[in-house]
């Protein structure tokens, strides 16, 4: 049945939720802008887009989804074809004896929702949902798999039984292009851009062809058995970045842009060359999102706040360590957006400039043609900069000069692929600079990981295991009494149990036992006065302040821990007094001066017999 035609204005006024001058506010805000009443209300802040469905929902008597809260089955949904469900912009809920259940943004369509019973054959029951909660299940819900399987079929067949393909076809440009191999990759960029993915692996293997979507620090894999179009898609990529494409025995490394969803895309791709062809890797940057500010990297407040202190100091060096992917390069880069003012001359070395700021003089390493870190850097300090970031300290040169810049006045900012913060000192001592010029220079290192996010949809209590308990009383005793969750997996984070990922810092000031310390080249006496400072917080430390507050998980928090070499050490304990003749399985203590007989484990390394200590006090 047709329903009465109603004004959403008058019914939210009717039932209490608005005032009658806000109507009239909004409906001049409707003729300026020709936005919907029901738009115009909720951006004014009047009232709420869950307040003003509710309300329809109430007197339409249909009802309410929360889309975040409610289980969706994928296998479910599908059955609406994407084009379909975009198309009306609904979404398949549940199959019901009379019918489906299905979230509408418009339950009052009722041409849409014709359209849907022709189609699916049966009664359709309109629900009220929100916008955006819509189209985040709709994305999660159609990925690009099937459509990614489909044209890598279609590719395989275009390609014949010969290996060449034509590459005239290949370079055409453009997005209207019809070419199987352009409207895969659009595809499989689509589908990365759609679930958030931070990096694209293609991977060649014997007699299969791998994508592999980086997402939240994790890989999700597709395995197509259309091998042979490996090499279609690296020239297509390669074509596109300017690359070598008869160049297939050494690596290369390109970058292009590419516009996906709206969104303009940097994509830096590298390939290398492996048995069954080449492997590509691409990163992706959505520079529509810009820079982050300092307080928004998820810093803990103390840390942040001695961090922008010690960028505003007019010299010395500055190091964020951590391995490939930890955020250092977003952490510098929002340590220069707060450091870009009119007054400072701001010069970097970059390999690859990863984005564009303006009022600072950025340039591209090039080793090809000599131009260097250490290269730029010298020439730099001959263009009067305040602050010069060097993008890695990668050999004895490059930290040298940077070490020399920061003693003569400059503010040094870089990067190093150390474990830790108190290993970067040493660090630098090793590739071979003078100890007194290490402590002259260094003032402070920040060293960074990323751990993924408990879903807040599906988190529950986490009953932690006998294992993890000791581990956890080993390395924060009070955290044994915390109450830990985790995430069983749900529609909301692809059955993960996780969401997003958050920083995880530690930060090392140079005090004067350290910096003693580095002048002798003494590495023991360094690590004991960085642990002796208190203000030093390690990263172990810091994640386990997330899990204890229901940020992250214990397993994550291990997880970071283990690749520190901070898994727990059980200590056996000290051998009776007095001789016990009672025959035992435990291991004799040796005499001074006595050999271990060690015990070799089926993967061929030694391990030793220790005694494990009693559990049940936990």
């Amino acid at each position: 049945m047709a329903q009465p035609r109603v004004r959403i204005g008058d019914l939210l006024v009717n039932q209490g939720l608005i005032k009658e001058k806000q109507l009239m506010t909004a409906l001049e805000e409707q003729k300026r802008s020709g936005k919907k009443i029901g738009k115009a209300l909720i951006d004014l802040g009047f009232v709420t887009e869950q307040q003003m469905l509710e309300a329809m929902a109430g007197h339409f008597n249909y009802p309410y989804v929360d889309l975040v809260r409610f289980q969706l089955k994928n296998d479910l949904i599908i059955q609406l074809p994407e084009t379909q469900a975009r198309r009306f912009r609904a979404i398949l809920l549940a199959d019901q004896p009379d019918g489906y259940l299905v979230g509408m943004l418009d339950p009052l369509d009722l041409m849409a929702i014709d359209e849907l019973q022709r189609h699916l054959k049966r009664p359709v029951h309109p629900a009220f949902v929100k916008e955006k909660e819509l189209n985040d299940a709709l994305d999660r819900a159609y990925r690009r798999t099937g459509e990614i399987a489909s044209l890598a079929t279609e590719l395989e067949d275009e390609l014949g039984s010969s290996t060449d393909f034509d590459l005239n076809e290949l370079a055409t440009t453009g997005e209207s292009s019809e070419a199987p191999v352009v409207r895969m990759l659009q595809s499989i960029f689509e589908d990365a851009v759609q679930v958030r993915a931070s990096d694209i692996h293609i991977e060649p293997d014997e007699g299969v062809l791998r994508v592999r979507l980086r997402i939240d620090g994790e890989l999700q894999e597709q395995v197509m058995k259309e091998k042979r179009i490996a090499s279609a898609l690296v020239s297509r990529l390669k074509i596109m970045s300017g690359l070598d494409i008869s160049e297939k025995r050494l690596p290369q490394d390109g970058r292009f842009n590419i516009r996906v969803m709206n969104k303009s895309i940097d994509v830096r791709l590298s390939t290398l060359p492996t048995p069954y062809g080449e492997s590509v890797v691409m990163r992706l940057l959505d520079q529509s999102q810009g820079t982050l500010s300092m307080d928004k990297l998820g810093m803990p407040d103390d840390i942040r706040l001695r961090i922008e202190t010690l960028i505003q100091r007019p010299h010395g060096m500055i190091l964020v360590t951590g391995p490939t992917g930890s955020g250092k390069t977003t952490t510098l880069y929002s340590a220069l957006t707060l450091l870009n003012k009119p007054e400072k001359k701001i010069i970097t070395a970059e390999d690859p400039i990863e984005y564009r700021l303006p009022r600072i003089t950025q340039v591209q390493v090039n080793t090809k043609v000599g131009l260097t870190f250490s290269s730029v850097l010298r020439t730099a300090l001959r263009q009067d900069p305040d602050i010069i970031l060097v993008g890695e300290m990668r050999d004895q040169e490059t930290a040298e000069i940077g070490l020399r810049a920061a003693m003569t006045g400059h503010l040094v900012l870089s990067t190093l692929h150390t474990n830790d913060s108190i290993s970067t000192a040493m660090r630098l001592i090793d590739m071979g600079c003078d100890a007194y010029l290490v402590a002259s220079s260094l003032r402070a290192i920040v060293a960074q990981r990323l751990i993924r996010k408990i879903c807040e949809y599906c988190a529950e209590p986490d009953q932690l295991s006998i294992q993890e308990k000791a581990w956890v009383k080993n390395i924060s005793p009070a955290s044994l009494d915390a109450p830990f969750i985790k995430g069983r997996g749900c529609h909301q984070c692809n059955n993960t149990g996780y969401s997003g990922r958050i920083g995880v810092y530690e930060l090392l000031e140079m005090d004067e036992a350290m910096l003693d310390a580095l002048r002798r080249n003494n590495a023991s006496e360094f690590a004991k006065a960085a642990n002796a400072n208190p203000y030093y917080v390690s990263l172990t430390e810091c994640a386990m302040s997330y899990a204890r507050a229901g940020v992250t998980s214990v397993h994550e928090v291990f997880r970071i821990s283990a690749s520190l070499d901070e898994r727990v050490a059980f200590t056996p304990p000290p051998p009776p007094a007095e001789p016990d003749n009672t025959p035992s399985t435990r291991q004799a203590v040796p005499e001074e001066g006595s050999k271990v007989k060690p015990t070799a484990d089926t993967s061929g390394e030694i391990s030793m017999d220790l005694d494990l200590p009693d559990f049940g006090d936990l």
